[in-house]
Order: structure tokens, then sequence, then C-alpha cells
């Protein structure tokens, strides 16, 4: 690395001209992390620091203004090339304690985000206590009027069947103005959000906005996320008339995470990412979010391929799948135009006391499959469906033979007792037998069985983690979760073909640690049609288009509106079908293969489509929620009508980045409902009129935006910017 004397004199260590960023070295050494030209008072640390021991120097809520942070200074600095990828790490030091911290940068040509992660080093002769360290620290964040009074927070509220709920509010709301000339002293509060327990998503979503100006073209946004399935903070604030952002993995206060480094040991954060769009507001920073999951993710044949999923669980079968309820429902899938068949829960359920605290060996149950489950299984291939199973793996129910059988030291731990939630145990994957079970079920289920489709669900929030020695649970949970990680990709590596769908009570642990590994994510397990539309247009906010697994699930007692209403909210993800298919009649099962025959005339273009919202990030009661998404051939755009009573029969929705194209929208879906569109080139103004509450539609508007730059090898577009300039 380079001195840190000859670091210093430069001053500017890296710079990143999309975000308009630079790090910046003092005289003495510190180096901040800023956007151009912002006061130095304003800015942070570029790694905060707690240590036990060695704690802030202003006590409060927020997690800057560390003792150790402020002490941290300037030990070098190198950048390395990587394929497309830019990684500069600058190293700081505590001359103090001897603890060094590595602040990695990670960035690709001409893309508006920067990765960040932190590795932090015991170079010293003593053990040090860790509490909390910052993964990215910025500050220096202004309003077009250089304040803070023109800003908007933006976080999105998340619980089970009310997934992606998305708020706002004026930054001004939540950090007021406290007079800080009167006082000498910045504030002690915040605004914050955080994971508890294993659920990452049982609370928040792990990102979050800040805006300025109008929402519309001209709106700047600085978007971030942060990616743990085991814990995660953020918090943003004032300091010195300007807003900053910090991002953190677990904590001792909000996760009983502590990690111990004896001289020579390490320790590395999790990832978070910061993007920006100078305009275009949320929808632009979003698109640029798109692009960036598409990078970081596994690479997989079904982020092209986007097959149409079955899947017998909601509300149909619900758990109690037998062969004898399958057959027909296979038959009826296959005529629809399904592509996967999953058999959901209860697949091995044999036991008269109930499945739910019993589960652990994953063996089918003979009573519900008297053929043995190759009958079921050799049926779903024969009607040209790839076979799926739903399991659940990281728990084993206390009834289990193998809660008795599998060592002790296999499972989360609190004060030397068995961890146990809602009737189970769970399993720390960083211990062989753990591993080596879970490895034994795949290789029957997927390498004997020929299963293709894993659905793996996680249904219990254990809380803090599990003590293992020494460690706190925090650490355990972290521990565990990158196990788990790597236990994922190494069926990956062994079946290149299998696909993971991840789901936590639907979409309680909807984080990009998993979704870099997984291919699909449960978006919800909600089951009311009229509920879902907001959470299904606000899925891409949280997940790339072509990895959100939405429900359609389509009746035999469902009117026809019913039906194109949910077949509609699943055409721009991932469809997943469900619903007693082999009940309906021709003109029912007609509409629902309509649907499916859309969905696989767009989906080739889903892989490098990318979100907006022509009428905002949707609220859990919108009348008229809207999603669309935008290639460079072709515009998409779904709307529903869920009001109750009278009301407007139509909705205009601006799509700014067609103003001025010629062009004549396309009803799509559903056909011949009665729903009307009109195209106002001039303004960039779709008027969509739908008949009826209870109705939806999906609308095609051809004629895209060129795209400026070279694809990369994944064949997505480099960056957002491809797109939405």
């Amino acid at each position: 690395m380079a001195a840190a004397a000859e670091v210093v004199q430069e001053s500017v260590l890296w710079t990143h001209r999309a975000l308009g960023l630079r790090a910046v070295a003092d005289p003495a050494g510190s180096v901040r992390l800023t956007t151009v030209d912002r006061a130095w008072d304003s800015l942070v640390p570029v790694v905060e620091v707690v240590l036990t021991g060695h704690g802030r120097t202003w006590s409060g809520e927020r997690f800057i203004d560390t003792t150790v942070g402020g002490r941290l200074v300037l030990g070098g600095h190198e950048t390395a090339e990587d394929g497309e990828w830019r990684h500069t790490t600058i190293r700081l030091t505590d001359p103090q304690t001897g603890l060094a911290a590595d602040l990695t940068l990670s960035t690709v040509e001409g893309a508006a985000f920067v990765r960040s992660q932190v590795r932090l080093v015991n170079e010293g002769d003593t053990p040090v206590h860790v509490e909390s360290v910052s993964t990215l620290a910025l500050g220096g964040i202004v309003d077009r009027a250089g304040g803070v009074d023109g800003l908007t927070l933006h976080w999105a509220d998340n619980d089970w069947l009310a997934e992606c709920r998305w708020r706002q509010a004026a930054f001004r709301d939540h950090v007021v103005p406290l007079n800080r000339a009167a006082h000498g002293h910045e504030g002690r509060g915040c605004f914050e959000r955080y994971s508890q327990g294993s659920w990452s998503t049982g609370r928040h979503l792990p990102l979050a906005a800040l805006t300025d100006g109008d929402e519309g073209e001209d709106g700047g946004a600085w978007l971030w996320q942060i990616e743990s399935s085991a814990g995660w903070r953020y918090e943003t604030a004032e300091r010195e008339g300007a807003a900053y952002v910090a991002l953190f993995g677990p904590d001792d206060a909000h996760h009983q995470w502590r990690q111990t480094l004896a001289p020579g040991e390490e320790f590395t954060t999790v990832p978070a990412v910061l993007v920006r769009a100078e305009t275009g507001g949320l929808d632009a920073a979003f698109g640029e979010l798109t692009a960036y999951r598409r990078r970081i993710r596994r690479a997989h044949p079904d982020h092209q391929a986007l097959p149409v999923i079955y899947n017998d669980y909601m509300n149909t079968l619900m758990g109690d799948p037998t062969t004898e309820k399958l057959l027909p429902l296979i038959e009826a899938a296959g005529a629809a135009g399904a592509e996967v068949f999953v058999v959901d829960a209860g697949w091995y359920d044999d036991d008269a006391q109930g499945w739910w605290d019993a589960v652990g060996a994953w063996e089918p149950a003979g009573g519900r499959f008297p053929g043995g489950i190759q009958e079921v299984l050799d049926a779903i291939r024969e009607h040209g469906m790839t076979p799926g199973l739903w399991l659940e793996p990281e728990v084993v129910g206390v009834r289990s033979p193998l809660a008795d059988t599998l060592p002790p030291e296999a499972f989360f731990q609190r004060c030397g007792v068995r961890v146990t939630e809602h009737g189970r145990h769970h399993l720390d994957l960083r211990h062989p037998a753990a591993r080596a079970h879970l490895d034994r079920v795949v290789d029957r289920i997927v390498g004997e069985w020929g299963v293709g489709y894993l659905k793996l669900d996680y249904n219990v929030n254990v809380g803090p983690g599990t003590e293992n020695g020494t460690e706190s649970a925090g650490a355990g949970l972290l521990g565990h979760h990158r196990a788990h990680l790597d236990w994922l990709g190494s069926l990956l590596d062994r079946y290149p073909g299998l696909v993971l769908e991840n789901c936590g009570s639907g979409g309680l642990r909807m984080d990009y640690a998993q979704l870099a590994v997984a291919q699909l994510q449960s978006t919800s397990d909600q089951q009311d049609p009229r509920r879902y539309p907001p959470i299904a247009a606000s899925a891409a906010t949280a997940v790339t288009p072509e990895q959100a697994a939405v429900w359609a699930y389509p009746q035999p007692h469902f009117d026809l509106d019913e039906i194109a209403f949910t077949m509609t909210t699943a055409l721009l993800g991932r469809v997943h079908l469900s619903g007693f298919l082999d009940r309906m009649d021709d003109v029912r099962s007609a509409l629902v293969r309509s649907a499916v025959d859309v969905y696989k005339r767009i989906r080739p273009e889903l892989g490098g489509a990318l979100p907006f919202w022509p009428l905002g990030l949707p609220s859990w009661e919108d009348d008229w929620p809207a999603h669309g998404l935008r290639t460079d051939s072709a515009t998409y755009v779904a709307l529903w009508r869920r009001e109750e009573g009278p009301g407007s029969a139509g909705r205009t929705l601006p799509i700014p980045h067609l103003t001025g194209v010629p062009l004549r929208p396309e009803v799509l879906y559903p056909v011949g409902a009665g729903a009307t569109t009109t195209w106002d080139a001039a303004e960039g103004h779709l008027t969509v009129s739908l008949p009826r509450p209870g109705t939806a539609v999906l609308v095609r508007l051809g004629g895209g935006v060129p795209r400026r730059t070279a694809h990369g090898t994944s064949g997505v577009p480099q960056s957002a910017k491809d797109l939405l300039l």
C-alpha cells in the first residue's frame, strides 16, 4: 500500500464521478467520505467502531461519533481490478489499540453505485471487543438549497402477509431542527430501522432512501441496501447542517452481537451498497439498484428461462397433499402451461399428532402416497413439468428422532440450553453433523428422486442467535447464516440446474445475502387476492422482477373478473400458479391459460427490465396500485382497481420516459374485459379505464429507450442508465 504521508499530501484518495463522491484525508490522516465541496465538519469518519472501553464521544442513540472512529488514521490505499469491478481499499489504523480497518469500496465504471465492506484486524497486543462497526458511513448530503429541509425519507415496513409497505415523511418530521449554535452540540437521536432476530425482514426491509425535490424526472435520490440475513441497522440524522447515513450489520444494542478479536484475528462486516440518482427520483435509483442486484447474484439459467411454477399450497391443498389430490392438479397445471410443479408442505407427514413439531427427516409419508412419492414425481414429468418439493431445512421438530440423534452442538443453544421456538429446534450449519444431515437429504431428493426445484422455507424467528462457547448470540447467528449461504452454494455446485426458492413465511427473510444465491424469493403468504396487488407492485423494490415469486390462485368459484385480477397480479414477476385448476369450466380454464401465454410472450424481456411506479410506490390501502417494467423495446404497466364502492373508472399514469413517442397501447390481459386505454404522446400520459372494482389490466406500450452502452456478460445492462437515459 502507499505510504500514509504520500496519501495525505494527495488528499483525495478515491473518487466516483457518477455518485459525486470522494474519499478525502485531512493533514492529520483522518478520512471522510463526502459529496463534493462539503464542509469537513458536516462529515463522519469513513469507519465508525465501538469497542468495549472505547465508546462514543457524544452519547445518544447514534452509532457515529465513536472514539475509535475519530482516532483512525490513514495507513495507505490501493486499487485492484477484477473484470469489470474496481476495488479500492483504504487502510486505517487506531494508534491506541492497534486495530486496523480496511474499507473496500467496489464500483463498476459508469454505474451509479458503490458497494462497501470493512475488514477489522487486531494488530495490537491485547484482545479488543467490538460492539458495532459500520459498513459504510457518509456525510454531507444536502438538498438543492444546501440544507436538509427539502429532503424526504423513504422506508419500507414489512410483516407477514403485508410485505414491502413503503412509507415516506419529510426528513424534518423525524430529524427536527435543534439550533446547534445555541447548544454547541448535535442531537442525540436519529431515524433508524433495524432487524430483530433471525427474520431479517420481519419488521422492515434493509433498504431506504433520501430524496430531494420533485419525485418526477427532476428529483434526486440516495438509496441504500444492507445485505445481511443475521442482523442489520441503518441510521440517518443531521450533522452540521447536512444529513449523514450510516449502515451497519449486527450490533450489540439491537442484536446481542459482540466480536472479540484476539491479536491477529479479524472480522469482515456484511456488505452494503449506496446508489445515487441525480435525476429521476426513486424510479431511477431503484433501476440502478436492480442492475446492481443482477451483478452480484450467482449466475443461473433460471434467471433467463423463468419457467411458470405451479405450487399446490396457497388456497388449495394447504399442506395436505396426497396422490389422489395431486394427480388431477398435475394434469390441470400441465394443461394450463405450468413448467414446474411444486408439492408444498405436508408430503412427509405420517404423524397422527401433526407434522409441525415432528419435521426433520424429510422422508415421504407412506400413507399419503400408497404407490410411493415417485408415482407423483413421475406424473409431474409425464406432463412436461419439473418436479419440486418444499423443505424447511434449518429446523428439526422437538418430536423428531433427529432431535435426539444429532449432537447437541449441532443446534442453536442459549445458556447451555437448546433453543426451542414454536415446537422446533434450530440447526447450526457450522457443525459438520448438521450440514452432513442436510446434504444427505438433498442428495436423496435431488440426486436420487430427480427433484429439480426446492422451495426452502423458514417459519420461525429464533431470536438473537446461538451461543457457541464464549461467542455472543448475535455472532453465532451471523456465523450460522454465513454457513447457510455456503451450504446453498454447495448445492448449486453439485446440481447446477437445481432451482432454489427462498421463502421465510412469505417475505420475512427477503435480503440480498439470500438472493445473491437463491434464484427466487417468495414475496408473501397473502391469501386475499384484493390485498396482494400493493405487495406485488412494490416487490421490485426488494428483489429483481425475475426473482419475485407472486401467487396467482384462480379458483373454480371465482367470476371472470376475479380470475383476471389474481392472474394479472403475477404477470410482471414470477408466476406462481395455485388453485383448483382441475375443477374449472372451459371458460375459466381458458382465461387462466391466456394469462400464462401472455407471460410466456413477455418473459424474455423481464430479465433485463427495470421497474418504475407511474403513480408512486403504492400504499397498503391504495385503490389503484400500479407497477411498470421498462425494457429497450417495450414498456409494461399493470394496474389494479381495488375500490369497493363507486369511484372513478380510470387513472392517468405519467410515463415520462416515453414522452414524445407516438405509440398505440396494447391491452395484453385480459382481452375483451372492458378496459380502455389512450395515449397522450405530448404529455407522456397513459390513461386507463377499468370497468368495475375488482378488475385489473396489463398494458404494453411499444417503443423503449435505446441502450447507450454495451451489455455486460450477463446480458443485462451494465448500468440502469442504459435504460433510464
